[in-house]
């Protein structure tokens, strides 16, 4: 079995949703099944077809998310040095071409989300900064083509996912 690692935050965010799915969505939808299940004729009953759809849904959610926290390894990465990129350090870039900077921290890979500045560590701009510190310049190849990178600065932050 793969372990997941990932942040404290990250495995907070995905237990709340499982367990919202298990004690809230799940039986809202089994009633809304029941109800639309009495409306009769189940061949044209557009209500009991979407729940039942939405039921099913929900149930593989709630497998997919019962599997990746059976699979996580929490890592505390307050505990670790952040005097070098590792997991979970934040990550201040800039763009050696361009002068655009970049914040980024160091996630598992189900807490990614570029849009909110969280990289998988197995991403490979992740990968090329893993242990680098201040002041140190990287040349990583990315999707969108060959790009360096001075390191600003690595710190811890309190994440929130």
């Amino acid at each position: 079995m793969d372990k997941e690692p990932m942040t404290s935050a990250g495995y907070e965010k995905i237990t709340g949703s499982l367990d919202f799915l298990k004690s809230q969505e799940r039986p809202t939808t089994v009633i809304e099944l029941d109800e639309a299940r009495q409306l009769g004729d189940l061949k044209e009953n557009a209500e009991y077809h979407a729940a039942k759809e939405k039921l099913a849904l929900i149930d593989v959610q709630i497998a997919e998310l019962g599997s990746i926290i059976s699979k996580a390894i929490i890592i505390d990465s307050s505990t670790l040095p952040h005097n070098k990129v590792s997991f979970g350090s934040t990550v201040e870039l800039v763009n050696t071409d361009t002068d655009e900077e970049f914040i980024y921290s160091i996630v598992g890979g189900v807490e990614a989300n570029v849009d909110n500045g969280l990289i998988s560590f197995n991403s490979p701009l992740a990968k090329q900064l893993l242990g680098k510190e201040e002041g140190d310049e990287i040349t990583a190849t990315l999707p969108g083509g060959v790009k360096t990178f001075e390191v600003l600065g690595v710190s811890y932050k309190e994440l929130v996912i």
